[in-house]
């Protein structure tokens, strides 16, 4: 097995974390399961996320008669960021864990081509494509090249879609962002969107966000409805604009030596179980989003859908984005990710034409 380069770390240095949380195999209770399987994420139990792991965990455990156990850990039981979480996923502590792009940037830098704004033009087509062996079993070849140790399951969904959303004006065009303090995640191509519209981006970590709204640290944020209400952004946000420049793809990881140890079978009971987890937080959002958005709106806060010209406004703003992360990055991955959207839209044109005839 090849050794990981990138975030090579030691027991020493994570086994006091996970002995204290009472994941240390001398710690576990004693099972009957051939394979117990550590599931982890860092939000809290009322996430889409926590839905998937559930769905997983029950479809695994039924469909394979109790040889495969799942323990679920919420909010950072664990690990507390997503480097330690990955760092963990590794070493074989824990199994399984979910990144978002920008978690994973420090592993996989031009992993951010997913996130270039604008490059997902709806949710049909963005689901069809991170589906698709073309982008999904690229990254999965990639990153288990890369590190030896992640095995990537499936890519699902985490919040919907991120748009911009802020305290004291409202985006109607890529103009109305400029001179704005927009807090993102700590991720370059999240901030060269907001400065190629002029923008001041600010990275703040997400249990910070609340704080900085508040105190006008920054006016505003670039996410999904499901995570502005859950967080209680809306007592500071007043205005949303639904420009839906990333779609908030959510990567769930297993480690390859516990994926590799089990035989055929189980390997495609979890296989299909990660597919149901994928289906599970691909929904969510959207059903949550309806009660949350008019809870925005209840609370006197206001959308704004952006017209046809308005949107192509936003997208030609962004273009500096496409250009500058091939210049950090190269232009492999912009293809690749482009390429399956390209496919997806044809194959999904195909499709209507045909049930329309």
């Amino acid at each position: 097995m090849k050794k990981n380069n990138l975030l090579k770390t030691t027991l020493t240095t994570l086994a006091p974390t996970l002995l204290a949380a009472g994941i240390a195999t001398a710690s576990l209770p004693l099972m009957a399961a051939d394979f117990n399987i550590n599931v982890v994420h860092l939000s809290n139990t009322s996430d889409e996320d926590y839905d998937g792991a559930l769905v997983l965990k029950d479809y695994v455990e039924a469909q394979s008669n109790g040889r495969i156990a799942v323990t679920i850990y919420s909010g950072g039981q664990l690990c507390g960021n997503g480097t330690e979480c990955i760092e963990a996923l590794q070493a074989n502590l824990i199994q399984v864990f979910n990144t978002t792009t920008g978690g994973l940037s420090s592993v996989f830098p031009e992993i951010q081509a997913l996130d270039i704004p604008y490059m997902f033009p709806n949710d049909r087509v963005a689901e069809c494509a991170l589906d698709s062996e073309l982008l999904a079993g690229s990254i999965r070849k990639e990153l288990l090249d890369r590190t030896g140790s992640m095995r990537l399951m499936t890519i699902g969904n985490t919040g919907g879609w991120r748009n911009f959303a802020t305290t004291d004006r409202q985006i109607k065009t890529p103009a109305d962002v400029k001179g704005a303090k927009i807090r993102t995640i700590n991720s370059p191509i999240q901030m060269e969107l907001v400065r190629a519209m002029g923008g001041n981006p600010t990275a703040v970590p997400w249990p910070e966000v609340y704080t900085s709204l508040a105190t006008g640290l920054v006016a505003g944020t670039k996410n999904g409805i499901t995570d502005i209400m859950g967080m209680k952004f809306n007592e500071h946000i007043k205005y949303m604009t639904l420009d839906g420049h990333a779609y908030m793809g959510s990567m769930w990881w297993m480690n390859n030596d516990a994926f590799s140890e089990m035989p055929e079978d189980l390997q495609r009971i979890m296989s299909d179980g990660f597919d149901s987890l994928r289906m599970v937080t691909t929904v969510m959002p959207k059903r949550r989003q309806i009660e949350a958005y008019n809870a925005f709106k209840e609370g006197g806060g206001t959308i704004y859908a952006p017209t046809a010209e308005e949107k192509k406004m936003f997208q030609e703003a962004a273009l500096p984005v496409r250009d500058w992360f091939k210049n950090e990055y190269g232009a492999k991955w912009v293809d690749i990710t482009q390429n399956a959207v390209d496919a997806c839209e044809t194959s999904l044109n195909e499709r209507f034409m045909a049930a329309k005839s």
